[in-house]
């Protein structure tokens, strides 16, 4: 019985079998005879829908770039970020307020919109759900995507105080194949968290199969590919080819935040990047952390060959690494975040025109397959490879790249990795970098923390904050504490430390202090 479906199945895919044999890929139906009927019609489904040819010349690019690249390094072709397009939170604390101002400007008349990249699941940090929906434990449960979605609210609500005018932000969200259904169902699920529905536009990053080191596809089961997403750069082709591009377009959106969702602090759509953004004039740009120590593995936004890019840790020499500027800091200091900006008429070139010269980046993966034999094997060291495009592939195509420079205990803690002793960017840091944070809005609107004694928290001035002196005559301050006070302030109160001083000035609080839209609430001790 199985044997007559398959016929008549492969009857009609007589040119299937023809493609699949001239991309050297016959091997994908080895196991054809032994596949239920259903089985069978879902295979043939993923095989048509695959352009065996182009992925072939993908594999031979990227091969040939990867085995290019290996041994030479970028030390003598880089240069530091100039000045002249260098803006800092820190270095430039005057001009903020006026970005500020022009950013909510522009969001007053629905010029700007967020783009999340959350395509990734959760899967080092031992779930099987999509990032956005992880909850880090803060006292009021909310999961990164909420976070975000309130903070867009705060910032709708402030542009339309100000400019007494009626605007939106809309909300594009990529995500990949594996988490688009979670996703919408658990935006549905939670109303779109105060959001318009038709604002936030889910949209799918394309995928493509793993392949061993001999270009073959790698079939995960015997009628199913080994298929991973294209990467977060994989964006550019989304855009064009679901729609994207023209549906911002209709909109009038003249401005986009791209960003990634693991990063708790991140200022989604920041009015003071945006107006930086806007008055030099830029059509790319990137936010940035300052990297203090040569070896941390984050890359940093430099030119190479005069062009703008991003450079890995490991495609540099300790030496560069380590190499210094008069002032003592990290000549390459400018880490990359994940989190840039891109005028409308600059994407659109991008994904009309430039996209397809983008390069494939190899990444040698251990990856279960399918022997000869039918058995899966998990293999214990690399056995092939997942092609994938970065998000910042395309700064090499600006002709007015800007660099905005914040501090990282402000805006940027990502969550990657499930908690473990001393473990690096997990639940708990992004949990306390955010507590921490809300911590310093309260000093610095003039409340106080006091302990079960009624001692109150000593509190030491901020770092490199010098001379922002505020109303009662006391210095930016931070927490003296090794451990975050426990405080939460929700984003549909205080976008960014704004707006606290009537609620928080002159008073002590003991934690757990939660403030959200329905007033300032202490947890007792045992209650969190």
């Amino acid at each position: 019985m199985i044997h007559s479906s398959a016929t008549a199945i492969m009857e009609k895919s007589s040119a299937l079998i023809q493609r699949l044999a001239e991309a050297g890929q016959s091997h994908l139906l080895q196991f054809w005879d032994e596949l239920s009927p259903e089985d069978q019609a879902s295979l043939t489904l993923e095989l048509e829908e695959m352009d065996f040819q182009e992925i072939n010349r993908f594999f031979k690019k990227a091969m040939e770039v990867s085995s290019s690249s290996k041994h030479e390094k970028m030390d003598t072709r880089m240069e530091p970020v100039p000045w002249e397009v260098l803006g800092s939170v820190t270095r430039d604390r005057e001009s903020v307020k006026g970005w500020d101002e022009e950013g909510l400007r522009c969001i007053s008349q629905s010029k700007v919109c967020a783009l999340l990249l959350a395509g990734g699941q959760g899967t080092r940090l031992g779930v099987s759900y999509p990032k956005g929906m992880y909850d880090v434990g803060l006292p009021s449960h909310k999961t990164l995507f909420q976070i975000q979605a309130e903070r867009i609210v705060k910032l709708q609500q402030l542009a339309e105080q100000k400019h007494k005018i009626k605007c939106c932000i809309p909300w594009y969200v990529m995500t990949s194949g594996r988490t688009m259904d979670s996703t919408k169902e658990f935006f549905a699920r939670h109303n779109y968290f105060g959001l318009d529905k038709n604002n936030i536009i889910f949209f799918q990053q394309g995928m493509l199969p793993a392949m061993d080191y001999n270009g073959k596809i790698i079939l995960e089961s015997k009628g199913k590919l080994s298929m991973a997403p294209d990467g977060n750069g994989g964006l550019y082709r989304a855009l064009g080819n679901q729609g994207i591009i023209d549906d911002m377009e209709k909109r009038g959106i003249e401005l986009i935040h791209v960003y990634c969702v693991d990063n708790i602090l991140v200022k989604v759509v920041d009015p003071a990047f945006i107006g930086f953004f806007v008055k030099k004039g830029a059509d790319c740009g990137a936010k940035v952390v300052e990297k203090t120590n040569p070896t941390e593995a984050v890359g940093v936004v430099c030119k190479v060959d005069g062009r703008y890019q991003v450079v890995e840790y490991s495609e540099i020499t300790l030496e560069t690494a380590e190499k210094r500027s008069t002032d003592g800091r990290l000549m390459f200091n400018a880490g990359n975040i994940a989190n840039h900006f891109f005028s409308f008429s600059f994407l659109k070139d991008i994904v009309q025109k430039y996209e397809p010269e983008l390069q494939h980046h190899v990444a040698q993966k251990k990856i279960p397959y399918m022997d000869a034999k039918g058995q899966l094997i998990n293999p214990d060291k690399p056995n092939g490879i997942k092609m994938e495009k970065f998000v910042f592939d395309i700064f090499q195509f600006s002709t007015m790249f800007v660099v905005y420079e914040v501090l990282r205990e402000d805006e940027f803690s990502p969550l990657k990795n499930a908690d473990s002793q001393d473990g690096k960017d997990t639940p708990t840091t992004a949990r306390h970098a955010l507590m921490s944070l809300h911590h310093r809005w309260v000093l610095n609107s003039g409340g106080h923390f006091i302990d079960e004694n009624g001692r109150r928290v000593p509190a030491i001035p901020r770092d490199g904050a010098a001379g922002s002196v505020t109303d009662d005559g006391s210095i930016n301050l931070k927490d003296g504490t090794d451990l975050p006070i426990k405080c939460e302030i929700s984003p549909l109160v205080s976008y960014g430390g704004e707006g606290l001083e009537e609620l928080v000035k002159g008073r002590e609080f003991q934690p757990t202090l939660m403030i959200d839209e329905k007033g300032i609430h202490e947890l007792v001790k045992n209650g969190v």
